[in-house]
């Protein structure tokens, strides 16, 4: 297999995440060290480029990003930088022929999301959205299971992701609570992230009824600052959603969940059986069998763990039976996408697949400005 050499595109704290996977996947798969590489690294300013590439370990690095891309000895770029700068990197890099893996959400809204997808098309590179949760073994087990016909008819869906980031009101103002720049506020941020999840392993949505609201409507302008600034953002999002197929769910998305650290779970009810997935709980999948009447001997019919654990094909180190872990599931999603690369074949979730989620956040929006259902073709 070819070497693959990478130009990372900003370098924040998901900069931080995706350079360390990179750096384990050859321990997971027996892969020499030096088949996957950081080559590069652009960040917005001098310094900051060059205490990344000094982290890294790696010779290259700048403060404009196209100067990766002008390199021959750069084969994709992984793009972790605030949203609003996706689209021209995706573009400047999909015309560059370089393979591109892009942080979620894929754009600030569906036009660009939708010229993106067009564009790594038109260039036929590789091109792949990160959305990591999809690489949790008890999540791919969720999927084989409903893809398999286990839970027989689908009656219904629940998703959820609480985080408790900003609570306090005298948190200051972040790149994360403008609009200009994010696209949009826990409903881009969190929700993206369970919505894939839904779509993943339910297929497409058909039509949304959202309600969003900012509780928080002012915050301080920078930390000490007396200065006040506006959130344009949401802080909370409630979802009632259609799939294509008609079956009917709800999600909830919240910045604003006391208590919450990272509580991201998912229900799926059917004529014959259910399953839960709680990242807090992450090595199993919670499944009901409604075709078991009796259950264990003495105890009766009831939810039961399926273990997952570090399962992952191919995997030949370290040990599968431990838990699995947030950077593990990032460095099974770039893993898959170079695997893309080497063998020729179509990556998930694409750049159409975070299109669809986009329409999805976008059917959300207008529902709560409009206060009605919202359906994604009208988009």
């Amino acid at each position: 297999m070819p070497k693959i050499r990478i130009g990372l595109i900003g370098y924040g704290g998901i900069g931080r995440v995706h350079a360390g996977a990179y750096r384990a996947i050859p321990f997971h798969y027996g892969l020499p060290a030096d088949s996957i590489t950081i080559a590069g690294v652009a960040t917005t300013r001098p310094e900051t480029a060059k205490r990344a590439a000094e982290e890294i370990g790696c010779s290259t690095f700048t403060d404009d990003f196209r100067q990766l891309l002008a390199r021959d000895d750069i084969d994709m770029v992984d793009i972790c930088t605030p949203n609003n700068s996706h689209h021209e990197i995706v573009l400047a890099a999909a015309a560059a022929g370089k393979h591109i893996y892009c942080e979620k959400p894929l754009a600030l809204n569906v036009a660009e999301a939708e010229a993106m997808a067009q564009a790594v098309r038109a260039a036929g590179v590789k091109a792949q959205v990160t959305f990591n949760f999809r690489f949790f073994p008890a999540v791919m087990r969720a999927k084989e299971l409903v893809d398999a016909g286990f839970l027989g008819r689908v009656f219904s869906f629940r998703g959820r992701y609480h985080r408790s980031s900003y609570i306090e009101g005298d948190k200051p103002m972040s790149w994360r609570l403008q609009r200009d720049v994010t696209g949009g506020g826990a409903l881009f941020d969190l929700g993206s992230h369970v919505l894939d999840l839904l779509y993943y392993i339910l297929g497409e949505f058909e039509s949304v009824n959202g309600t969003l609201d900012t509780l928080i409507r002012e915050r301080p302008a920078a930390a000490g600052s007396a200065e006040m600034a506006r959130v344009d953002v949401d802080d909370i999002a409630l979802l009632q959603a259609r799939a294509a197929d008609g079956r009917l769910g709800t999600v909830e998305i919240s910045r604003m969940g006391t208590g919450a650290t990272n509580d991201l779970c998912f229900e799926i009810f059917g004529q014959r059986g259910a399953m839960r997935f709680d990242l807090g709980d992450p090595a199993w999948l919670h499944v009901y069998d409604a075709r078991d009447a009796e259950g264990p001997p003495g105890v009766g019919p009831g939810f039961r763990r399926i273990e997952a654990v570090s399962r992952y094909d191919g995997q030949r180190a370290p040990d599968w039976t431990m838990t699995p872990d947030f950077m593990r599931s990032h460095a099974e999603g770039q893993y898959q996408f170079i695997r893309s690369i080497w063998e020729g074949r179509a990556t998930s979730p694409s750049f159409d697949d975070g299109a669809h989620v986009q329409k999805i956040m976008a059917a959300a929006e207008r529902s709560s400005e409009l206060g009605t259902w919202v359906r994604l073709a009208e988009l």
